[in-house]
């Protein structure tokens, strides 16, 4: 196993299973896994940085596919599909405009004068600010998804905060920059690994 596949093994094994992390009510990740993030994701922040000084580097123009890894279009073809799915919930994710403001924050991903260190943390509240983002939706549909449902707010927010922490522990492990998907930290800028 070469050095990428294996960390990204490790990554995934401690994004995914939840002994390794100690996840509160907020959904907060553990400290010993941010440290984890933190020494395997530098040196990638740091290819970053160095490509996007380079002279024939340049900002292309945004571009959202909603909510990524197929989310958006799964959740299409699931509404055009299932009537119960377009009329309560609509033909997009409830929580898409969640993503879109996370594509955002990761297109241009940190200022050019940031440091890896700088630039990690803002993946890392970008990230945070999408888990947010998405428990707030189901804060704000909660009384609706009740009343439609017949189920307890504290289960739609239950629900919600469940989709939110997959969410987070997905974009956590394939948004590194310099990794080549089309949507990891720094998509706008030209590719760096």
């Amino acid at each position: 196993m070469n050095h990428r596949n294996t960390r990204n093994a490790l990554i995934l094994v401690c994004t995914l299973l939840p002994a390794c992390s100690d996840s509160s009510e907020e959904s907060q990740p553990s400290a010993s896994v941010d440290r984890l993030e933190r020494q395997l994701e530098l040196r990638h922040h740091a290819d970053l940085l160095a490509r996007i000084v380079l002279p024939d580097s340049t900002l292309a123009a945004f571009t959202t596919d909603g909510c990524s890894g197929g989310l958006s279009i799964g959740w299409e073809y699931l509404a055009e599909e299932i009537e119960d799915v377009r009329n309560y919930h609509g033909i997009r994710p409830p929580w898409e405009d969640c993503c879109i403001k996370h594509d955002r924050l990761y297109h241009g991903g940190a200022p050019v004068d940031a440091s890896a260190e700088e630039s990690f943390e803002a993946r890392k509240q970008a990230d945070l600010a999408l888990l947010a983002c998405v428990m707030e939706t189901g804060n704000t549909r909660a009384t609706e998804l009740t009343i439609e449902y017949g189920v307890s707010t504290e289960t739609v927010q239950t629900l919600y905060a469940a989709i939110a922490d997959l969410m987070y522990r997905v974009v956590r492990l394939g948004g590194v920059p310099c990794s080549s998907l089309p949507w990891r930290w720094g998509y706008g800028w030209p590719q760096c690994g």
